[in-house]
């Protein structure tokens, strides 16, 4: 069977990063977390402090990030900034909180984007974020919009942030997914918005299982055709 590209977008707290990624392993795909990338990039200019309201100090920031995905001992896919694992660092609520105000920098976009089809350049990709069916990959061969009720979603953003031993309430969660979700989808470039093309799955009230076994079955079936 052809090799294609795995297009999911959708809002946060969705289950996407988890969803994709497992749909990449049973297909023998590459994983790449758009979300990741731009979790590392709020956190390296939080932490060197670079004003976003300076284009040419985000510029310089922007050319001194070097983003790689390694997988553990135990599998689990880790995000490297300029060889430091990040992958608990960027999952902290300081970085949610500025996240998609740094994603809506054209900037930052534009840097991502590159990153991001180069990864594509020999399919068998699985690839989750916010534009990655309507701006990164609009060619690709399927395309998948998740979304979930508002209150399913904080409660497994909640789950996520106490398994990582990370303090939040399930009203700062909300507030927080609520801000988000209005951030990514007003932006003036590349909001977030469901493809003509794409096939929603709600999941609120489906098992992981299920939605990892759609997404598989629809996969298969373009790569047949």
């Amino acid at each position: 069977m052809k090799k294609i590209i795995i297009a999911i977008d959708g809002y946060s707290a969705c289950g996407k990063s988890t969803t994709a990624r497992e749909v990449a392993r049973h297909l023998g795909y590459v994983y790449g977390d758009s979300g990741a990338m731009y979790r590392a990039v709020t956190y390296y200019l939080l932490q060197n402090k670079v004003p976003l309201d300076d284009p040419q100090a985000l510029q310089q920031a922007l050319e001194q990030i070097n983003l790689s995905f390694k997988r553990d001992e135990e599998g689990n896919l880790q995000t490297w900034l300029n060889g430091e694992n990040v992958e608990a660092a960027i999952r902290s609520m300081a970085v949610s909180e500025r996240v998609s105000t740094v994603a809506a920098i054209p900037a930052v976009r534009r840097a991502m984007v590159k990153i991001q089809r180069k990864l594509g350049e020999n399919k068998g990709l699985v690839m989750d974020g916010r534009d990655i069916g309507t701006v990164v990959f609009p060619e690709a061969e399927l395309k998948v919009f998740m979304t979930a009720k508002p209150e399913i979603r904080a409660q497994r953003r909640l789950k996520e942030l106490q398994a990582k031993g990370i303090n939040a309430t399930l009203e700062e969660v909300m507030a927080n997914l609520a801000e988000r979700d209005h951030k990514d989808t007003t932006r003036a470039d590349s909001p977030l918005k469901k493809a003509a093309d794409a096939i929603e799955i709600d999941n609120s009230f489906m098992t992981f299982e299920e939605q990892v076994e759609k997404i598989i079955s629809l996969a298969k079936e373009r790569m047949q055709e």
